[in-house]
């Protein structure tokens, strides 16, 4: 043991003295602990605005239910929060939270306008992405092995010491196993240590670091042997450099941009824009068609209410809402074509993310956050399970039974008690859900 600790502390002492390896560390831990607060930020600053939401949200349903009795009225004027909660990792993973959506209010109305007509931010701004600790370890951390790394044998070789120092050494690990270890655990720790620190204030579980450890320290032992390997077969530390950076550039940066190249021009996707212009021209077009072909069109996938179709005014809220149903059934099919579309793109850069090391850790770490896309679209998901509870919830009021009792109102579905507290998980794009 005292054998390995005097090596592991003349390396050190070493790498001390070169002073452009200790600011390369530095520079290193700082980069880490920037990403992890700014995960930590906007992880807190959309939990804020969830609650807020939360809050305005239940007020402002207390007062349409004060105003309105009338069941139709009822259904167009109250809204309902729903959301996607970052998770406890979400700080260090922000995923594509800045592209999809994580929040939406929505009614009794057709329900396809107002998944896909939604507030996401500027998408320049968002196209442009985050520092996260993700992008920090997948595409930062490799360009530092490189820097670390590349001229661990080129300059002995360079300054004449290399055939002396092989030639007096003890061992292997005397001369060569200690100066990788000290480099490598450093780097480790500079990296690492931010990132413990965010998931002690996050609140994240032991075996969730654990498991984002195991694959940190993975990833890392494969560019660091990578570089060991290429360092050892050439004289010149530029050399050696040069073929590094060009392999990070080709499997962090060309492979996963020409690949997302090559899926948009494979997979062909509807536009969020086309399945609202359809739902709207159904609904609006009803307007002017007889009532009888609206009330067949929604009784031939609604057959529980074909009993109670029958209008007595030329106005009635049941025919009103069955149109607005009839308008998201029109536009059904373009919607399964545009989430079926997704899961292929996401199964073909899963694909593309094996010739990717940098893409594959990004995926790895935001299906573990729940960031990723299988997160954006199990929410979406649980929007159309919850506005179907609506529709479960209002119809027998608008078809039957007239106004509802305050008592009834007391049981309207609540987005957090009837969606997010259901143990089940759902197959979202082909990928079972853990």
């Amino acid at each position: 043991m005292s054998y390995l600790f005097l090596h592991l502390k003349r390396e050190f002492g070493f790498l001390l003295r070169q002073k452009y390896l200790v600011v390369l560390l530095l520079c290193t831990f700082a980069v880490s602990a920037f990403a992890v607060i700014s995960g930590l930020s906007e992880v807190s600053q959309q939990r804020e605005t969830i609650e807020r939401l939360k809050s305005a949200d239940l007020t402002e349903r207390l007062n349409v239910q004060t105003q309105q009795t009338d069941a139709g009225m009822l259904a167009y004027y109250t809204f309902h929060l729903t959301y996607s909660a970052p998770s406890n990792l979400a700080f260090a993973a922000l995923g594509e939270r800045d592209i999809y959506p994580w929040k939406h209010r929505v009614n009794l109305l057709a329900l396809e306008g107002q998944i896909y007509e939604s507030d996401a931010q500027n998408p320049e701004l968002a196209q442009a992405g985050k520092i996260d600790f993700a992008f920090v370890l997948s595409a930062l951390a490799p360009l530092i092995v490189i820097l670390l790394f590349h001229d661990l044998f080129a300059n002995e070789r360079t300054s004449g010491r290399y055939d002396l120092l092989v030639t007096t050494s003890s061992s292997y690990f005397a001369l060569w196993g200690a100066r990788i270890l000290v480099r490598f655990i450093l780097l480790l720790v500079c990296l690492m240590l931010p990132f413990y620190g965010g998931a002690y204030v996050a609140g994240s579980s032991i075996y969730d670091v654990l498991l984002i450890t195991t694959m940190c320290v993975a990833y890392l032992v494969f560019w660091a042997a990578l570089c060991i390997w290429m360092g050892k077969q050439a004289s010149s530390a530029p050399r050696v450099a040069s073929a590094l950076i060009g392999i990070w550039v080709l499997v962090a940066f060309i492979i996963p941009i020409l690949g997302d190249l090559a899926i948009n021009k494979i997979v062909h996707s509807p536009k969020g824009g086309e399945i609202v212009l359809t739902q709207r021209e159904a609904v609006n077009d009803a307007w002017d068609l007889p009532k009888q072909i609206t009330m067949d069109a929604f009784v031939a996938n609604n057959p529980a209410w074909k009993d109670h179709v029958d209008m007595q005014s030329e106005f009635e809220w049941k025919w009103y809402y069955a149109f607005q149903q009839v308008g998201d059934e029109k536009a059904a099919e373009l919607s399964h074509a545009y989430r079926d579309a997704a899961r292929k793109k996401y199964q073909l850069a899963g694909m593309v993310s094996w010739f990717s090391p940098a893409l594959l850790l990004q995926r790895s770490l935001t299906r573990k956050a729940k960031t990723d896309a299988i997160a954006a679209f199990r929410y979406e998901h649980q929007i159309r399970g919850f506005h179907k509870c609506l529709r479960e919830f209002y119809y027998p009021w608008l078809f039957i039974k007239g106004e509802p009792t305050k008592a009834a109102l007391n049981n309207m579905p609540s987005f957090s008690k009837t969606i997010l507290n259901k143990k089940d998980e759902p197959e979202v794009i082909g990928v079972q859900l853990k």
